[in-house]
């Protein structure tokens, strides 16, 4: 089954707006909603603390699928998001993003992710008042490029001084580049990780317990 989830938060669109954002991404996509689910939660409250979230996620059966008008309607926290999206994943779920035209399954590659979760990182930071940008933050860079190098170094342990010497830049400019985006971050929280036991630069998938049984198992 596929669902159109949706959830009013403070700073987001009218239900209404969600669900014709949605309608007209499946309708390209060749998607057919089963049925519309409504979050009653306009607060933004931590996913451990939002029952109906967790109801639906675990209501979920293999090959459904979940479309959304926005990411941040599952959360504005990109930590959050992350374990959400690992949850959604370990139960081989397509989740399917309307605004940025996303999908997401086991297959997606970190590095796509990488604009998505950045812009909602500064989208936080603009709603919370925070005056400024991290350095590099917006604007491209000349690392974009080498992304999903400095990614698959970084989840091989190599330090920021040996992926600079690797890349011929900078320790201090890759090291600035490095936290702007929260690359360390996101890859602590990520579905992907490098397999070192396997020649080359296999991937194999890492899949975090879903927060909510995280809870449950501390109770």
């Amino acid at each position: 089954m596929v669902y159109a989830y949706l959830r009013q938060t403070p700073q987001g669109n009218h239900l209404s707006k969600q669900l014709q954002s949605i309608f007209s991404f499946s309708l390209i996509h060749g998607l057919h909603i089963d049925k519309e689910v409504v979050e009653h939660s306009s607060k933004n409250r931590s996913i451990e603390d939002r029952r109906q979230l967790e109801a639906f996620i675990h209501s979920l059966e293999q090959g459904d699928g979940m479309v959304v008008e926005t990411l941040s309607v599952l959360s504005d926290c990109v930590v959050e998001l992350v374990k959400l999206i690992n949850c959604t994943l370990s139960r081989k779920i397509t989740v399917y993003v309307a605004d940025t035209k996303t999908v997401i399954t086991k297959e997606t590659p970190l590095a796509e992710m990488f604009p998505l979760l950045n812009d909602l990182r500064e989208a936080r930071k603009a709603k919370t008042g925070q005056i400024g940008r991290p350095k590099g933050s917006k604007s491209s860079s000349k690392f974009d490029k080498s992304q999903v190098q400095i990614i698959t170094f970084l989840k091989e342990g190599l330090s920021v001084s040996a992926i600079a010497r690797e890349l011929d830049v900078s320790r201090s400019s890759l090291k600035d580049y490095i936290e702007s985006r929260g690359i360390r971050e996101l890859i602590r929280n990520s579905w992907i990780e490098i397999d070192r036991s396997k020649e080359g630069l296999a991937e194999v998938d890492s899949l975090l317990l879903c927060p909510f049984e995280k809870v449950r198992e501390k109770n």
